[in-house]
C-alpha cells in the first residue's frame, strides 16, 4: 500500500531540507519514496512555491498533472472563483484513490501560510521507527495521511517534537 503524508514546518525551506534527508533514507533502503513535493511559502510572497521532487519519468512516480491538480486544488482555487472551482472539483475526484479528499485539502489549505513549508510524501515500505530516529530533535508536524487512526496515532507519537505556536 502506498502512504500519503503531509508534514508541515515553520520554515519555508524546511521541507525541502527534509526531503534531501528521506533520500538519504531510500539509499539505506528504510523508506521507498514513490513521490514527493514540497510546496514552500517565504515571508513576504503572495503565494506558495510548489514542487515536484522526483523525476517524473521514473518508474513509479505520479505525474505532474496529480501535484498540480493537488496543489491548485489547496492554494489557488478560493483565488479563482465558484465557476473554475466547479471545473476543478470534477477534476478532484481522481485524487481520492490517494486518500486526497475535501478534508485534506481544508486542512492544509488553514495551515501552510505565509513562512512556513510544507513535504507531501507517497511511500511505502517505511521503517518508521528507524525514520523517526533520523529525525528525532526536528521540528515537523503531521497534518495529514491517509493511515488508518491507529497507524496515524503512532507516527504522530513517534516524530512528537513541540513546535512553536
Amino acid at each position: 500500500m502506498t502512504n500519503l503524508t503531509v508534514w508541515k514546518f515553520d520554515s519555508p525551506d524546511a521541507a525541502q531540507q527534509t526531503l534531501e534527508k528521506f533520500g538519504s533514507l531510500q539509499k539505506e533502503h528504510l523508506v521507498n519514496l514513490v513521490d514527493a513535493a514540497t510546496v514552500s511559502w517565504p515571508k513576504g510572497a503572495k503565494s506558495p512555491r510548489t514542487r515536484q521532487a522526483l523525476n517524473t519519468t521514473a518508474i513509479g512516480s505520479l505525474d505532474g498533472a496529480f501535484w498540480g491538480m493537488l496543489f491548485g486544488l489547496i492554494f489557488f482555487v478560493p483565488l479563482l472563483g465558484a465557476a473554475v472551482g466547479a471545473a476543478w472539483g470534477a477534476l478532484a475526484g481522481s485524487l481520492k484513490d490517494y486518500g486526497v479528499d475535501d478534508k485534506l485539502i481544508a486542512n492544509v489549505r488553514a495551515q501552510i501560510k505565509e513562512g512556513s513549508s510544507a513535504l507531501f510524501l507517497l511511500t511505502k515500505d517505511e521503517v518508521p521507527d528507524r525514520i523517526a530516529e533520523a529525525f528525532r530533535g526536528t521540528p515537523m508536524k503531521l497534518i495529514e495521511s491517509n493511515l488508518s487512526r491507529d497507524q496515524e496515532s503512532r507516527l504522530k507519537d513517534l516524530f512528537a517534537v513541540p513546535m512553536p505556536a
